[in-house]
């Protein structure tokens, strides 16, 4: 089971979602998408969430506000974390979590430390988890399916993209190629065999000066 849970601090609204336990974290950790950032109570046990941007945000620039609500809604579902002032939240892209056999189920390292922030949270804002908890829906997902689809819909539109700029290039190529023509033809008419004839003074009558007289 997944948890869902909408933050309205920003328009449109975010999506974030949590695991209800470490084997559910597993699969999250396995079927993550590129703009998925998670989120983890620093140095202590807690839920897996995860926030999920939209194309073109960055999760380097994530609104105060939204980070708040995602850092409150970690500390809440962590057992230990709930109960504590002053902890730190850390986050990173899903693409920094690395995860190898030799780890116990949930765990979770890094591939670069430097990706890795961090939030202080004082204490908990009972107002933010409230109003994230009133719109928490429960969920049966296909994650495997769902990642699938996502990367079939990436694959597609990366093509269109391609198949775009194939045609550009052609188009630009064709365009280079009737400007050359044009300019190594400038001067054909000029020297046809009709109009130099009509500029030699060979074979013409004999008065034909009387013209300039």
């Amino acid at each position: 089971m997944v948890y869902y849970f909408t933050s309205n601090v920003v328009s449109p609204a975010a999506y974030i979602y949590v695991g209800k336990d470490k084997f559910e974290n597993e699969d999250l950790i396995k079927y993550g998408l590129e703009q998925d950032v998670w989120f983890h109570v620093d140095n202590l046990s807690s839920a897996h969430v995860y926030l999920r941007l939209r194309d073109g945000e960055s999760w380097e620039s994530i609104p105060e506000k939204l980070l708040e609500d995602c850092a409150q809604l970690t500390k809440a579902n962590s057992i230990e974390g709930n109960k504590k002032d002053n902890i730190t939240v850390i986050y990173t892209p899903w693409s920094n979590l690395m995860k190898d056999g030799s780890m116990a189920t949930g765990q979770v390292s890094f591939h670069n430390n430097k990706m890795v922030r961090k939030v202080f949270v004082r204490q908990r804002e009972n107002p933010i988890v409230n109003r994230l908890n009133k719109t928490r829906v429960e969920k049966f997902p296909d994650l495997m399916a769902e990642k699938e689809e996502h990367l079939k819909k990436k694959r597609r539109e990366e093509r269109k993209i391609s198949d775009q700029k194939k045609a550009q290039e052609k188009k630009e190529k064709k365009e280079r190629e009737q400007l050359k023509w044009q300019k190594d033809h400038a001067y054909d008419d000029l020297f046809s065999e009709e109009n130099m004839l009509q500029s030699s003074n060979q074979d013409r009558d004999a008065d034909f000066l009387d013209d300039f007289m």
